[in-house]
């Protein structure tokens, strides 16, 4: 019964995600994992519609993101060429429109976690954060790195609010991405996720972790997890180097 219930929760949250960011997600995959390298031919979009039984226009958006992300080139006469890995400078891509899209990143790479003291918000965290932040958080501190790769893309501080209880106890910290367990431990929901990007000099602590010169850049990324009551029950801040992480954004202009 248990998994019944798993399978549909899935299945529901799948059909909330329009089918173009599933595609993407789907191709973007592949990509990463090689699947189009050493002269293999990307399928066309009329392949694309056949395989995947979706719409040209869905195909199209699909590509669109990618294309966006820097990880395919589409050039009229010459079909869709994927970009090495050179031209994409070596980084990690991370699409950026929703909150399946940070968990897309999380499938792509491995963090373990541990605890790390807990108590006030560091004064930094807070003060970055710019509003009511007070109570004990528990923090848990993790190093994330892409599946075949033993350089760090991030070292992450994942903090939890009081209010949720022991639930921050029950997360597996071997599991990767805490903000997709704490939704089920804790019965809370995300309302909204706020992001703060700035680009600063490591610090000797993060340089360390990084394995990267102390005051090299990276890109410091703050996230505030919000309960649908306006809460924040979750802060994440997250330190990646300059040149093994980089951000791609779609927007879609309104008429």
């Amino acid at each position: 019964m248990e998994q019944h219930l798993a399978i549909t929760a899935t299945d529901k949250k799948a059909r909330r995600t329009p089918r173009y960011l599933q595609l993407a997600g789907e191709l973007r995959e592949a990509i990463l994992a090689g699947e189009f390298s050493g002269g293999k031919q990307f399928p066309t979009e009329t392949a694309l519609c056949a395989r995947y039984d979706v719409s040209r226009f869905t195909v199209r958006e699909a590509l669109r993101r990618l294309e966006a992300e820097g990880l395919i080139q589409r050039r009229r006469g010459s079909g869709t060429t994927v970009q090495p890995a050179a031209a994409r400078g070596g980084a990690l891509h991370q699409p950026l429109s929703n909150v399946g899209e940070l968990l897309q990143y999380a499938r792509d790479s491995e963090v373990i976690y541990e605890e790390v003291e807990c108590g006030a918000l560091p004064a930094d965290v807070a003060e970055q954060i710019g509003e009511s932040v007070e109570g004990d958080w528990m923090c848990f501190r993790g190093t994330r790195r892409h599946s075949e790769d033993d350089l760090p893309i991030a070292v992450t501080d994942a903090y939890f609010h009081e209010y949720l209880g022991e639930a921050p106890r029950e997360l597996d910290l071997s599991a990767g991405t805490l903000f997709s367990q704490i939704e089920r431990l804790a019965g809370v929901r995300i309302g909204k996720v706020t992001q703060d990007i700035q680009a600063i000099p490591a610090d000797e602590a993060t340089a360390s972790a990084l394995k990267i010169d102390e005051a090299s850049p990276v890109l410091r990324i703050l996230r505030c997890y919000y309960d649908p009551d306006g809460r924040i029950f979750e802060i994440s801040v997250s330190h990646h180097p300059g040149d093994r992480f980089a951000y791609a954004m779609h927007i879609d202009v309104e008429g």
